[in-house]
């Protein structure tokens, strides 16, 4: 098997464990919740925030583990993950995405996918979805850059964080966002709400490209610099 097909692979399945354990835990969190909905927030962003960990720990040395189309597109930007392999990358997470809703619809004994009535949409999401897009696309180009080991705890930690301070619960995420509109459970968003969301985290993605570009050069952008600097 060729090192691609390896790291498409590692993308799908990492993709579709994301999802599992997303949409999983939304619908365990809101059974046993009994109708409070903060218990099953919390049940759903501690699941998430720990899998995410894992997973990233788990798949990183294979394919980075991006999981998430915004930091395939982010990666080939800044010239660290070649534009041929950027839509094979996301191709390869929509479907795992879209697969690990399936697995978490079959462990609850629900239809493989159905189609969501949440309502998610307005201007407040939006803003909600760019400023999680930003943190979490900023958190991983800081940690590559200055502290790789610490990444996968730094994005866990963030993606935590985001459930609670973001009005949107934080999808960050277009290939998320879209498989969630198949689950009409805790977790899920009306697909006529999916194109304001995926509009939102992209131009959050820019604006974090932009950003971290110059605030945190590439290392040997950096050293470049100094030298030029120094000589």
């Amino acid at each position: 098997m060729s090192t691609l097909a390896r790291r498409l692979v590692a993308e799908a399945l990492g993709s579709a464990l994301l999802l599992a354990i997303v949409v999983g835990s939304g619908i365990m969190g809101e059974r046993l919740a009994g109708g409070n909905v903060a218990i099953a927030l919390l049940a759903n962003s501690l699941a998430t925030g720990c899998g995410l960990a894992v997973l990233i720990l788990v798949f990183g040395p294979v394919s980075a583990a991006h999981f998430n189309p915004a930091v395939s597109l982010s990666m080939g930007w800044l010239g660290e993950l070649p534009w041929r392999h950027v839509m094979a990358y996301m191709l390869a997470q929509l479907a795992g995405a879209l697969l690990g809703v399936a697995l978490a619809h079959g462990m609850f004994g629900l239809p493989a996918f159905s189609a969501s009535t949440h309502l998610r949409s307005g201007p407040a999401q939006w803003l909600s979805e760019l400023v999680a897009t930003f943190g979490l696309i900023t958190t991983i180009l800081a940690c590559a850059r200055q502290q790789r080991s610490a990444l996968p705890y730094a994005v866990a930690g963030y993606i935590t964080a985001a459930y609670w301070f973001t009005a949107s619960t934080a999808f960050a995420n277009p290939a998320v966002t879209l498989a969630r509109a198949a689950s009409n459970t805790f977790a899920g968003i009306r697909l006529a709400d999916t194109p304001g969301f995926i509009a939102a985290q992209l131009l959050g993605t820019v604006l974090a490209c932009t950003l971290c570009g110059w605030l945190i050069p590439a290392p040997a952008r950096a050293a470049a610099t100094t030298g030029r600097r120094t000589g």
